[in-house]
């Protein structure tokens, strides 16, 4: 490991810390990732080298080991593993900046009490992805953070495209659409510009498919249009989270079911989308190893939703000039990619069936009217990237 600093990229869940650790002078290749799993219940660290090789497992059986002790032993980890070599930044992943956040910033103490003030707009991430940074600013405070937002990239949708019809108070009060995974969008829109300009130029559609989904309508490298909105709840069906849903629905529950806000909640965001309507898992692999039924139509729901967006977002593009796929499902999964492009016929797209089987590069037939891509997303190397640039470190 010829290094002589270390940029750290910490991103952080709800029962987990993702991490990954970079040369700031060659971030094309990771030194070291991992993550503590198991949060509040069981964690557990799991750390690979750049080869994908196990080098460091362990797990803890402690009460009340939450973020700020799991960020303590990450830091811990990382010395370890650095052998001496100074980590000279950390970059962190934001799932909200609001309206305030349209790019990167600087950790302060200031930073961290403005982002406070946004956990109502996403309680179930917020916090989450502010105890690593009050803790490394605590203990280490010499080390420079940079927040990176997912809602950053669609800031500069057009205005109606944010907007809800609500009355204007309500949207000036900040009640509109935000869009997330933008910092997977923004990955894809950048190694799209290296591997197919032409199509990077045009009218693209990108599907960020896995536990979490969602499609965004992408002009040129810009964000036009995104499925999710206010929340990270809203538009695709996904691995347990429900979707778009008629408010309606929400009002009735309260009303004949006595469901408060948090019950509702819990409905939505864990125990709806692959899972509740298969009954079985939240896991595509496990859905499609299944012969019930419920898992079958579980698929061609989530299909059916995705198809029905892709329309909606080519409509908001005027046009589309290619699909690409994503994140696990849409890196992973040949079928469902199959069973998408199947349902985007009436635009034209068509598959090559051992391009899809590889699941690299162009998957599209060669007489496709548009192409359709599958390129791996990396949000850990998009903030690597955004914080080095920030910093003015020797990467950027």
């Amino acid at each position: 490991m010829p290094t002589k600093a270390c940029l750290a990229v910490l991103n952080a869940g709800s029962s987990s810390i993702k991490f990954a650790l970079y040369d700031p002078a060659r971030l094309e290749a990771v030194l070291y990732r991992g993550q503590i799993d198991g949060i509040g219940v069981a964690p557990k660290l799991h750390v690979t080298d750049g080869a994908g090789k196990v080098v460091s497992e362990r797990s803890w059986d402690k009460a009340g080991f939450g973020h700020a002790e799991a960020t303590h032993a990450l830091m811990a980890e990382a010395q370890t593993l650095l052998r001496g070599v100074p980590v000279v930044a950390a970059g962190h992943r934001v799932v909200h900046g609001g309206t305030e956040f349209a790019e990167p910033v600087r950790v302060t103490a200031d930073v961290i009490a403005r982002l406070s003030r946004l956990i109502p707009l996403a309680p179930l991430h917020e916090p989450h992805n502010i105890a690593p940074m009050q803790t490394i600013l605590e203990v280490a405070g010499h080390v420079p953070q940079v927040a990176c937002f997912d809602t950053a990239f669609h800031r500069r949708q057009p205005e109606l495209a944010q907007m809800f019809g609500l009355p204007r108070e309500m949207t000036e009060h900040g009640i509109r659409r935000y869009g997330f995974h933008g910092l997977s969008y923004e990955y894809i829109t950048c190694r799209l510009r290296e591997q197919a300009p032409d199509l990077a130029a045009g009218k693209v559609v990108i599907a960020h498919l896995g536990n979490g989904a969602s499609l965004c309508a992408v002009r040129a490298g810009s964000s036009i249009a995104s499925t999710m909105g206010f929340s990270a709840v809203d538009g695709l069906m996904m691995g347990t989270r429900s979707g778009a849903l008629d408010p309606g629905v929400l009002i009735y529950l309260m009303d004949e079911r006595g469901m408060d806000a948090r019950a509702l909640e819990d409905l939505l965001y864990r125990n709806s989308g692959l899972l509740g309507v298969s009954g079985i898992s939240s896991d595509m692999r496990a859905l499609r190893a299944s012969k019930e039924p419920a898992a079958a139509e579980a698929i061609a729901l989530f299909v059916y939703r995705i198809v029905r967006e892709i329309g909606s977002l080519a409509a908001a593009l005027g046009g589309l000039d290619g699909l690409v796929f994503t994140a696990g499902i849409g890196e992973h999964d040949a079928a469902t990619r199959a069973e998408v492009v199947a349902g985007c016929a009436w635009l034209g797209l068509r598959l090559d069936t051992a391009r899809n089987g590889k699941g690299e590069g162009r998957i599209s037939a060669d007489h496709s009217a548009a192409p359709v891509w599958v390129i791996p997303t990396d949000e850990e190397r998009m903030i690597a990237h955004h914080t080095a640039e920030l910093l003015g470190l020797s990467a950027a």
